[in-house]
């Protein structure tokens, strides 16, 4: 696993919403979420945010967008676990190794970050990748 160093944690939650918009509103004027990032498509969707509370994140965005994430979200309900990892390619391959469902092979993304995502025997997704955003206090 990746280290947490500078303020950077190493598990967020990932979520999608019908009205990612109107779930940030709520986030951040009800519980008292931080907005660190939202990024909208050309639709004006939300392609990607990332909220902080305390020393933790979640990320989420809007379902629908077509997006890796959102077609393997599509069957299994509408949280996701991502976790840090230093070295993805070798998480993946202990990750198959081990017989795991992958579901995205380890992929390097438009905003830096290389990652790939897999389902547990329960159905649950879980994204594994070097993308780790820095909450500031």
């Amino acid at each position: 696993m990746a280290s947490t160093s500078g303020g950077r944690p190493s598990i967020y939650p990932t979520l999608l919403y019908a009205d990612a918009k109107a779930a940030i509103k709520q986030l951040t004027k009800a519980f008292g979420f931080t907005a660190l990032a939202v990024y909208e498509g050309e639709d004006g969707s939300v392609a990607h945010a990332e909220l902080a509370q305390g020393n933790g994140a979640v990320m989420l965005g809007s379902k629908g967008t077509g997006s890796a994430f959102d077609k393997v979200m599509t069957d299994a309900g509408t949280t996701g676990v991502y976790v840090v990892v230093e070295d993805v390619d070798a998480h993946h391959r202990r990750a198959v190794e081990q017989g795991a469902e992958i579901l995205m092979p380890p992929t390097d993304q438009d905003y830096g970050s290389r990652d790939y995502m897999a389902r547990d025997i329960e159905g649950n997704v879980w994204s594994f990748g070097t993308y780790a955003p820095e909450i500031k206090g």
